[in-house]
């Protein structure tokens, strides 16, 4: 992947009140050249040095979540004060940091923490906190002027969670008291109009949208019927057996839907090398469809569930079997 260095003119076009002078020197930042972002990064620096709020509408993919921190941390943000950043789920909280720490080749915890609940890999030195909304919201409570902050990133605010909704709330009437604080929202479906009109400055001007194409790959959509066709025929043309509840017939459906995921990973295994990712709509389906792939024995495949009750060991345990390369084909159920 090919990296591009800082700009080295990125600062001076900047206002001198909008960088943070202090004698901690950050690592050495470069972003990747295939993220769409990164051809934005002056065009991003340059307002959040003359705005207080932006909003950054970024299709998935394109680099928004890894590298704004960046970027604000170029500008000096996060060198007196901390760069909080906030993600909807701990996972994703962890996971960001420790690609953002990776990315400054700086030890996790240093200049790139995370907060989720029950675990602080955070300290002192931190310039770049991820935490989850909850952990943030919890904070305004103890520090309601957020003092330790000097920029917040509010990520995937389309997801409009009570957590999300509060801190919004909670930060449209902080601004004013906090002129200084920078506000970043992101989001990759967000409806940028409302946002930018609701963060209005005092003078009625609307906060600036900029918008990032994603990165986007081929994609071959094949429907498959859950049941076989003829089948579907002949027990529409009988009736329920007698006695038989609405929760067995539910049950009898749901073991067709896995018995048709079961059928589309070997289709899918027909074709070639490759990851499977499926989406459940909860934790028992998750679960049963894993037990039956299991029983199944799929070649070369391993079965990795993974859902929200699930321990941040447990959750991270996926990335450790992805970095040590295992040699069987993984599936992830989401």
């Amino acid at each position: 992947m090919s990296q591009s260095k800082p700009d080295a003119g990125i600062t001076p076009e900047i206002a001198p009140q909008s960088v943070v002078i202090s004698p901690r020197q950050p690592p050495q930042i470069v972003y990747p050249e295939d993220l769409p972002v990164s051809a934005r990064r002056l065009e991003i620096a340059r307002a959040i040095a003359e705005h207080q709020v932006i909003i950054v509408s970024g299709e998935t993919g394109s680099g928004k979540t890894t590298q704004l921190p960046k970027i604000c941390l170029e500008l000096g943000r996060g060198l007196k004060k901390m760069i909080g950043h906030t993600q909807p789920r701990r996972l994703a909280a962890s996971s960001v940091a420790k690609r953002i720490a990776d990315e400054l080749k700086t030890p996790l915890g240093e200049w790139v923490g995370y907060q989720v609940r029950f675990q602080d890999r955070s300290s002192a030195q931190t310039a770049i906190k991820l935490m989850t909304d909850g952990i943030l919201l919890a904070e305004s409570q103890r520090d309601p002027l957020l003092r330790r902050y000097d920029t917040i990133i509010i990520d995937e605010a389309h997801e409009r969670s009570l957590n999300i909704d509060f801190l919004l709330g909670y930060l449209k009437q902080l601004l004013p008291r906090r002129p200084n604080l920078k506000l970043i929202i992101t989001s990759a479906t967000i409806d940028a109009t409302r946002f930018s009109q609701h963060f209005a400055d005092a003078k009625g001007r609307a906060a600036p949208v900029i918008e990032v194409s994603g990165r986007l790959y081929p994609v071959d959509i094949r429907y498959r019927p859950v049941n076989d066709p003829e089948r579907v025929e002949a027990t529409a043309a009988a009736q329920a057996p007698a006695g038989q509840s609405e929760r067995g017939l539910a049950r009898d459906e749901e073991r067709d839907l896995i018995n048709a995921l079961v059928d589309a990973v070997d289709e899918c295994a027909q074709v070639g090398p490759g990851d499977i990712l499926v989406f459940l709509p909860g934790e028992r389906e998750i679960r049963e469809a894993a037990e039956s792939l299991r029983k199944h024995h799929p070649p070369g495949t391993q079965v990795l569930p993974l859902y929200a009750r699930l321990s941040q060991a447990e959750q991270e345990e996926i990335f450790m079997l992805l970095k040590n390369e295992p040699t069987e084909k993984p599936m992830f159920w989401s």
